[in-house]
This record gives C-alpha cells, structure tokens and sequence, in this order.
C-alpha cells in the first residue's frame, strides 16, 4: 500500500470516528449518515483508494471534469466486489449540460429552479430513465451561493412533483461561510424544517429522507441538526492538487 492510500485510509477512519461521535451527542445512529466524499480535482488513484477503504458515494462539482473520472475511474474493490460506487453532482448544472450529466450521474442534487427540473425532465423522458434530484437551498441568503431561496421551496417541491421522470428525494445546503456555530445552525436547522414541511405537504411521488448538509469544516454540526449525508473533500484527500 503507498503512502498516499495509507494516508486517505486513516482519514476515512478518522473523519469516520467523527461522525460517531456527533451521533452519540444527539443519540443518532452513525449508520444513519451516509459519508460523501468530494472529488473535485482529486485524481483518480486517490479516488481508487477512498473507494477501497470504503467509500461509494463520490460528489463532483462540474460536469467536464467528472467526465474523466466517473466509469473508467473504479475499479471494484477486492474485499467488497459487490460494492458499487454512486455518483452524485453536487455542483451548479447548467441546462446546456444536462444531457451529460444524466449520462454520469445518478443522483443531482444541486436543482435550484424550475427551468433546471424542466431541462432534467425532458431529457429523462427522452432516455427513459427515472433521475433522482434534491433541491439546492440558499439557507445562508449569501448571494456568492447557488440555490432557491427558503421561502420558494414549497413551491418548487410541488412543481417537481408533477414531473414524473424525476424523484424528488432530499434537500441540500452549504452551510454560512463564518466560525459563528449559530449561524452555521441556524442553516441546518432551516433545511431541516424545510424538509418536514414538505413531507408534511405529502406531494405525489416525493420522499424526503435525504437531508445533504456539511462539508469537511461544519459536518459535525450538520449531524448534529439532522444531516443525513455529509460531502466531505479536504478531511479525507488533504489539500486540493489543483
């Protein structure tokens, strides 16, 4: 094993470790948040390794460059052959890449307007395929952030509903960008409640059981408000190599 594998391996652990602990704090159970790892200009040996030490959900940011990582990139890990990696986009898609991204991607999670869920909508229907999408939410209302405003959320929930290649399953956010804890809660808490006022809402086909919030500075936090999926880059690949 080299040492980079060595390396992302102990992360894994320790970024794993983590996460048990701020279940234990709030009484949730870790196998209950489901650890995402961000491969935004990591290579691909460093994606093999995570993959081998255990991670099979990966998030890229853009579609161009997910192109030449996702299909040739893992190789089925030895000890587990039957464990298939899941890639999601966790990055904003533009209409004009929605094609490939669907080739790519099973999961978008970054929907963040009705002109995007029409566009996913449509070339769905054309591969006859069934995509499963979150929306983005700006629950920070930074305007350097991608997502639809809080308060559009309900609306855009049920439009989503009403299109019947796409299953609407969770929600995402980015956390504010401060060392303030509270307002770093307050966000989480916000998507939390968006999540159960949707599900309250019972729109057609709609199952909201993901909830994608904290990256590698604010997760422990996330868990702690009720994330279900952390995205987490630098905690376990170290500092970005580009």
């Amino acid at each position: 094993m080299i040492p980079q594998e060595v390396d992302i391996r102990t992360r894994i652990a320790g970024v794993r470790q983590r996460i048990a602990a701020a279940c234990e704090r709030v009484g949730r159970e870790p196998k209950d948040v489901t650890l995402m790892a961000v491969t935004k200009t990591i290579s691909a040996a460093a994606i093999q390794a995570a993959y081998e030490a255990g991670i099979c959900f990966f998030g890229e940011n853009r579609v161009q460059e997910a192109a030449a990582k996702i299909s040739p990139t893992l190789r089925r890990a030895p000890d587990n052959p039957a464990m298939t990696p899941q890639w999601h986009l966790i990055g904003h898609l533009q209409t004009n890449k929605v094609k490939k991204a669907l080739e790519l991607f099973q999961v978008i999670q970054a929907v963040d307007s009705l002109r995007l869920a029409d566009a996913l909508q449509r070339q769905a229907g054309i591969s006859r395929k069934k995509v499963e999408v979150f929306i983005e939410v700006n629950t920070s209302g930074e305007s350097s952030k991608f997502g639809v405003p809080p308060a559009q959320t309900l609306s855009l929930a049920q439009n989503i509903s009403a299109l019947p290649n796409l299953q609407l399953t969770g929600l995402m956010t980015i956390g504010a960008l401060t060392d303030d804890q509270t307002m770093i809660r307050r966000c989480f808490r916000q998507l939390r409640e968006l999540q159960m006022e949707i599900a309250a809402a019972k729109f057609p086909g709609v199952n909201m059981q993901h909830l994608s919030m904290g990256m590698t500075d604010d997760f422990e936090l996330a868990i702690e408000e009720g994330s279900t999926l952390v995205r987490v880059g630098r905690a376990i690949f170290g500092a970005r190599e580009g």
